[in-house]
């Protein structure tokens, strides 16, 4: 990976070992401990996170990774958790969250927006709507973080979030943070080459249009997800990701798995590549229907589904 345009030379402290009883001794106003992950989460079940972490400044970013390095204390970026399953056992190292106004700043230059890791791309497109500005209201009911919809290059068949990304902001595992330019960047299905382990922030190009017009395309894609889509129920989006050329869900309907229910999980009947989590559901539910239904789908077709959910 290419860096470009350093914003700064900052890295971890040095000096005496940090391998201490609590590696995050004097951080308590922004790390607390076995926070409850459930609630962050679309699904609203699992674990907690042992160290819990919302930094409200980059420099809190790296003092924190830095006590997570020097501990030897592995540790997640957790965005709106709408793609994630997180274990019953919950994440035994730390759990980093950009929920803090910092990281949720919006700034619009013309045809150019400045945004920060945290911003709700939903929340963002109605504003996009409201400047004028057309582009991402492609992703009219995909939920998610600016931060983890880059990561993960969040999309669908009216197209991606990449397609307008100019530059990334980025930091990492050494605290150094430093921008990524657009022809440094490679977006795929479902897939970036950033393997920075933090995005910070983004800047994004779009397009003057009537506002009406923009509005009236982002009615018509919300429309066509909450028809085909089980929107208003606990659920991580699309579990798998489509086969190149194939429809995930296609291959698990023609498996016959529509309906299918493992204790509180069960796949949908409105669109097969969702896992529906009811009442008392537990996140081992969902893993082994996840298991069920990638071995049904090999011994149907022999195509390997690979799953789009991140598994904590």
């Amino acid at each position: 990976m290419s860096a470009t345009n350093p914003q700064t030379s900052s890295s971890f402290p040095t000096g005496p070992s940090l391998r201490i009883a609590n590696p995050f001794s004097g951080l308590e106003a922004f790390v607390s401990e076995n926070h409850p992950l459930a609630k962050h989460t679309w699904y609203k079940i699992g674990g907690p996170a042992r160290y819990y972490i919302c930094p409200r400044t980059p420099e809190e970013i790296q003092e924190a990774v830095a006590r997570c390095v020097g501990n030897g204390v592995p540790y997640q970026v957790l965005g709106l958790g709408a793609n994630l399953l997180v274990s019953d056992e919950g994440v035994p190292g730390a759990v980093f969250r950009f929920d803090e106004e910092y990281w949720r700043r919006v700034k619009f230059d013309k045809t150019t927006i400045e945004v920060g890791a945290g911003v709700d791309m939903q929340k963002l497109i109605v504003r996009c709507v409201r400047q004028g500005l057309a582009g991402i209201e492609c992703l009219a009911g995909i939920p998610g973080t600016i931060g983890g919809g880059i990561r993960m290059n969040a999309g669908g068949k009216y197209g991606d979030l990449g397609a307008f990304v100019q530059t990334v902001t980025v930091m990492d595992s050494e605290g150094t943070i430093f921008q990524r330019t657009r022809d440094d960047l490679k977006f795929e299905y479902r897939h970036t080459n950033i393997s920075a382990p933090f995005i910070l922030g983004a800047t994004l190009a779009l397009e003057e249009d009537d506002s009406e017009r923009i509005m009236k395309r982002t009615k018509e894609i919300w429309m066509f997800k909450q028809n085909s889509q089980p929107l208003n129920t606990k659920n991580c989006g699309c579990v798998f990701k489509n086969p190149r050329g194939l429809s995930a869900g296609a291959l698990i309907d023609q498996a016959g798995l529509k309906g299918m229910r493992v204790g509180g999980a069960e796949i949908s009947q409105k669109h097969a590549n969702f896992i529906i989590a009811h009442p008392g559901c537990m996140a081992d539910d969902v893993k082994r229907l996840i298991g069920i239904i990638k071995e049904k789908v090999w011994e149907k077709n022999e195509i390997a589904l690979e799953t789009e959910v991140q598994i904590w």
